[in-house]
């Protein structure tokens, strides 16, 4: 993010209003009057007074006491206008509220293709700069688009990054009689900028390029290698229609070989573009069958004079999707792969490899084939030494032990255990902000319409909103914005807006929350569980927002699942349990998920570890790795979970339980008797080491 610190005037000067009002004649409606005739689609007339005299005069920032007794009423208010049931009066009554805005736009976007012109550009005039104007333009200028009014689109353009409407953009000039050279540049441009689909209203503008001679078969073919390197073929056969008869064969030959390789490709034309592309298809071939992939490389190899580097692409996609699942060719097919074709991604899968066979000498040279930068990672700091005190070399594990325990990580946690420290490292800071500072950023209206959103579940406005605000501020601006979001119940906004210097990593009071901590406690006493642990699964599963769903509908703090929820609920006698619903309630998702966790800490015999990764994937998969590796020590078990979300996952749990220890107790429960399920070993207190790592997520 780019350092854009305001000035005086933006942190002291006048607050905007959020409803202005420009008329100084008595005698003239106010636009707020107009506004709501337009709303209403009733003429001026026949609005009462009482709803005109509440356009009369500018509205304050409403104070927290006001905006606590406004917001059920906001919030119905806005849910009506979405239905269709936009009520003046109740309108009038909010139109010195921060979000009177947000209303006025979800009622304007509810109508969207009837909006007037003098509608829409009065409510951009009176929102102008802030966040709603940008959304409502979203909106409303693909709807006159839609409509092709060409000369009210570009009255009202503004720079995107939307490639739709970019596209619309350049059928209005067209439509204008504005299609000059810079139009043919920027329709080549968006024609060049990617390998994949373009929206729809990007059709109509290749269309008049063609037309224009603008197409010419190089850039046709450009489009057609870019989409073969996406491994889209459709968009490959789309791009060649207009090219001459014998090329637009050979493309279409090309795009069904990335569909599918087959034998035409060994008749191709010698030439780079085929080698390329061919490349392209055994390479989406080798993500569905590696072992066809590999037996058909050869013969195209030969046949189209592959280069060393593009046999090299394909027997990488090979040995990366054989060695995802551990497949038994996967060693092998990893050392096929030249060292000049890894990347830190199949570095870390050689290392796993070879670690899930027991292979600790060939997992050893895999971790030190790592580049600088990866190998100096705490992760593989400490897998290093492993590796060395497992061939017997203790004495030379040390030192990479000692360096990979200055991180605050789960590696780092390890590394400190192995070596027997008595502390764990971790460097909290706690900055001491002035409370003019604060104050500024506090009633920065960007930043009350931002929590406002929020506290009526409106989270896309809300983040728009903070996004808004944030990009006017500074490093401390922008931790103080976070401090003002926890303290209004807001608790992601540390983990998506802190960590952008080494020092937010060191706010840790900020990015592990707590909160709802009786009930955590109390449930985690009632099923034995460390209540640490289960601050960090919500931590890691909601962010502490009580109303989290996901695109699986898992629900609440914990994310649990409708069908787990009543059979937890019906297996503890939970009597309040009403449903679904319920799960949204902290007190009652914490007692169903601390519950869970019991229940699959039997099931795993008691193993944290394993019941984690339980509580990610699923009982299947972790049968499926308990018996693919069984009496294997944790830390290596862990690292071999072929799952990536859920080997991090674990990794992640076991070290926000370190760090909610320190935010509950102060001191921390060893990780190693942690993920082993011994609780009641000796606890380690913490120390801030010279030179540190920075903890991270």
């Amino acid at each position: 993010m780019a350092d854009t610190t305001p000035g005086a005037a933006d942190l002291h000067g006048p607050v905007r209003p959020s409803f202005m009002i420009e008329s100084a004649c008595p005698h003239r409606p106010s636009p707020c009057a107009v506004m709501l005739s337009a709303m209403t689609r009733l003429p001026l007339y026949f609005l009462s007074a009482s709803v005109l005299l509440a356009c009369s005069g500018v509205s304050p920032v409403a104070d927290a006491q006001n905006l606590d007794a406004q917001r059920a009423q906001v919030k119905a208010a806005i849910d009506n206008a979405e239905r269709g049931q936009f009520d003046p009066a109740q309108a009038s009554a909010l139109s010195k509220h921060p979000l009177y805005g947000w209303l006025e736009y979800a009622n304007l976007r509810r109508n969207i293709d009837t909006v007037s012109t003098a509608q829409a550009q009065d409510f951009l005039k009176r929102y102008s700069g802030q966040a709603v104007a940008s959304s409502f333009r979203s909106v409303w200028l693909p709807a006159v688009a839609r409509r092709q009014d060409w000369p009210t689109l570009l009255a009202n353009w503004v720079p995107t990054d939307n490639v739709g409407l970019r596209c619309a953009q350049l059928n209005a000039r067209q439509a204008t009689g504005k299609a000059d050279a810079q139009w043919t540049s920027e329709a080549q441009a968006i024609w060049r900028s990617t390998g994949k689909s373009l929206p729809d209203a990007c059709d109509a503008v290749f269309a008049v390029l063609d037309a224009k001679g603008g197409l010419s078969a190089e850039l046709r073919w450009a489009r057609i290698d870019a989409a073969a390197d996406e491994q889209q073929p459709a968009v490959m056969r789309s791009a060649a229609r207009g090219l001459p008869a014998a090329d637009l064969a050979l493309a279409n030959t090309y795009a069904a070989f990335v569909d599918k390789p087959n034998a035409s490709a060994l008749n191709w034309p010698r030439n780079e573009r085929s080698r390329r592309i061919a490349t392209d298809g055994l390479a989406k071939l080798a993500k569905a069958d590696p072992g066809a992939t590999e037996q058909q490389l050869p013969q195209y190899a030969s046949a189209l004079q592959l280069s060393a580097g593009q046999q090299a692409q394909v027997l990488y996609q090979v040995a990366l999707w054989t060695v995802a699942s551990y497949g038994p060719e996967s060693a092998r097919r990893l050392n096929a792969v030249p060292d000049s074709a890894y990347d830190e991604r199949l570095h870390e899968w050689r290392a796993r490899e070879a670690m899930s066979r027991g292979d600790w000498p060939q997992a050893l040279a895999a971790i030190r084939k790592m580049g600088p930068a990866q190998r100096s990672d705490s992760r593989w700091r400490y897998f290093e030494a492993r590796m060395l005190e497992k061939t017997g070399k203790r004495s030379e594990a040390q030192p990479l032990y000692r360096d990979a325990a200055r991180a605050a990580t789960f590696h780092g946690f390890l590394a400190a255990d192995q070596l027997g420290q008595s502390t764990y490292t971790l460097c909290p800071w706690e900055p001491n902000d002035s409370a003019q500072a604060q104050a500024a950023v506090a009633r920065d209206p960007a930043i009350i319409r931002a929590m406002e959103l929020f506290k009526i579940e409106r989270a896309g406005w809300a983040v728009a909103e903070w996004n808004d605000a944030l990009s006017r501020y500074d490093t401390t601006q922008r931790r103080i914005a976070v401090e003002v979001a926890r303290d209004n119940g807001w608790f992601d906004r540390a983990v998506f807006s802190l960590g952008k210097t080494p020092d937010e990593q060191r706010l840790y009071s900020l990015r592990f929350p707590l909160h709802h901590d009786d009930a955590i406690r109390r449930e985690s006493a009632r099923n034995a569980i460390d209540p640490a642990w289960v601050a960090a699964e919500i931590r890691a599963e909601s962010i502490f927002n009580p109303k989290a769903r996901s695109p699986a509908n898992a629900m609440g703090l914990m994310q649990v699942l409708p069908a787990t929820g009543a059979s937890v609920a019906k297996s503890i006698g939970l009597a309040n349990y009403g449903g679904a619903a319920s799960l949204y309630d902290p007190d009652t998702n914490i007692a169903i998920g601390t519950a869970y966790l019991r229940q699959l800490m039997n099931k795993y015999e008691g193993l944290p570890y394993i019941t984690i990764a339980a509580y990610n994937a699923g009982p299947t998969p972790t049968a499926r790795w308990q018996t693919q590796r069984p009496g294997f020590d944790p830390d290596i078990w862990i690292e071999t979970i072929s799952y990536k979300e859920t080997r991090e996952y674990v990794a992640r749990i076991l070290a926000f339980s370190v760090i909610y220890d320190w935010r509950l107790n102060g001191n921390a429960l060893p990780v190693t008797d942690r993920m082993n399920g011994r609780l009641q070993a000796k606890r380690k207190n913490f120390t801030c080491a010279a030179n540190a790592d920075k903890g991270g997520d």
